[in-house]
């Protein structure tokens, strides 16, 4: 069963269902957009049981496959941006370029049917994550700028013998990882609304792009070649592994941050700051790094609220940083996990509306693309996604999934990807990526494993 490989069936390519107007017109990106050129796609998914029944008839995946499709292209009126493609104007004479939204190029988002000849038993039951879970995604090792030929959006739907998994690759130049859930959200309402093709969205997207005060698109890259700014990074080969914490473990992680902090504020501490300590003082132990060893943690932080006036949290694009806090290893270690959680504190309460503005405005007077390999280092850990965001709320119309997965994208030493906890409540799951001998250590690390629920 281990040798089984996804076949892939069919594809089609998804338009909007109705014409959109402003489709027609350049759409352009933001900073924070356009920095996000040289990263991979988002790709996160849900794996179903698959039902005997649908919709009081007996199971189709054909007719599942169809009521998808066609809610897609319900969804794309409203997210019309993730039917078209990338495109670029180059400006030799001022040596920079611009690149854009063209929503009327190419045929569309694509939709993909597959199955696999494995059952959900056979993806869940290894301790680490079959390397067979990044074949249930498109755009494997694809980077955002590949939109320009690709899909912004692909949707694959894989059958599997007993389970249905759903898996979406977005352009991550479209979207940050809030953006990317209330694409999920809608679409998966859409879909199990009784009369999909006059349902109205409970949250319509916010498509204006935000600029900071004083500039406006379009914004020039200054490069005129895409090797000037575009990289493809190789992760080593890591171990994935997801661990779980149940609400009970994550409130006594909080609380113990909290009465380590001594300044007699005892609920400053947010349990995920706790969590992520706990993450970045394990992970370091887990690499045996040098004690005179930099090491940071970055969190993926949404400043839509932090900006005066704030973004609505349904403004559909970039608006996150990684948030970075840097110590030795050896005060790391040496102090205890509520110490590394206000170091964690501190960064977040610092992240104000005259830093997030700062940033963007640096930014503007000399624009660079993010590279993977400079962003992110081994000596450190990046928390990304977040377990706030609603992913098990996407049934379709077939009940709740029964696990998160996903791809390749953007997955290096140290990475760790936050879900919610299948239970609800205030549990979390962690996707943790590691070289196969840290991994090893982590599993066998007092301090981490005392917080996990096996």
């Amino acid at each position: 069963m281990n040798s089984a490989k996804v076949k892939h069936n069919s594809e089609w390519f998804i338009k909007p269902k109705n014409e959109v107007q402003a489709a027609k017109k350049p759409y352009y990106l933001a900073p924070m957009d356009l920095a996000m050129l040289s990263v991979h796609y988002i790709q996160k998914g849900l794996l179903f049981k698959k039902p005997t029944n649908l919709d009081d008839q007996p199971f189709s995946i054909h007719k599942l496959i169809a009521t998808l499709r066609d809610s897609l292209s319900l969804t794309l009126v409203h997210f019309y941006p993730l039917a078209g493609r990338l495109a670029t104007q180059v400006d030799e004479d001022q040596q920079r370029c611009l690149v854009f939204v063209d929503c009327a190029k190419g045929p569309g988002a694509r939709f993909t049917y597959a199955t696999l000849d494995m059952s959900i038993s056979d993806i869940l039951s290894p301790t680490d994550v079959p390397v067979v879970v990044q074949s249930f995604f498109d755009h494997d090792r694809a980077v955002n700028h590949d939109g320009h030929d690709m899909s912004l959006l692909t949707i694959q739907v894989t059958e599997l013998v007993d389970g249905i998994f759903i898996g979406c690759s977005m352009n991550h130049s479209l979207g940050d990882g809030t953006s990317y859930w209330h694409f999920w959200n809608m679409w998966s309402e859409i879909h199990m609304a009784k009369h999909p093709d006059s349902a109205s969205l409970s949250r319509m997207p916010i498509l204006t792009r935000w600029f900071p005060d004083g500039y406006n698109p379009p914004i020039f890259l200054p490069y005129t070649r895409p090797d000037q700014f575009i990289t493809r990074f190789e992760a080593s080969p890591l171990r994935e592994r997801i661990f779980h914490f149940s609400s009970e473990s994550i409130a006594r992680l909080k609380s113990k941050a909290n009465k380590q902090n001594n300044d007699n504020k005892t609920n400053k501490i947010s349990s995920f700051q706790a969590l992520s300590a706990l993450c970045w003082r394990s992970i370091v132990r887990a690499n045996r790094l040098p004690l005179n060893q930099i090491t940071n943690c970055r969190l993926a932080i949404n400043n839509r609220h932090r900006l005066n006036p704030p973004l609505p949290q349904d403004y559909f694009g970039n608006c996150i940083n990684a948030m970075k806090s840097s110590s030795t290893v050896r005060q790391l270690l040496d102090h205890n996990l509520g110490w590394a959680a206000d170091l964690l504190h501190q960064s977040v309460a610092n992240q104000s509306n005259e830093v997030v503005r700062e940033f963007v405005s640096g930014w503007m007077q000399n624009p660079c693309v993010y590279q993977l390999e400079k962003l992110f280092d081994s000596n450190s850990v990046m928390m990304g996604s977040s377990p706030r965001f609603d992913m098990y709320g996407n049934e379709f119309g077939f009940g709740k999934a029964v696990a998160l997965h996903s791809g390749y994208a953007n997955k290096f030493v140290g990475k760790v990807t936050a879900y919610p906890g299948y239970e609800g409540g205030s549990s979390v799951d962690l996707e943790i990526c590691l070289p196969p001998d840290s991994m090893n250590a982590l599993e066998t690390d007092q301090e981490f494993m005392d917080a996990v629920v096996l």
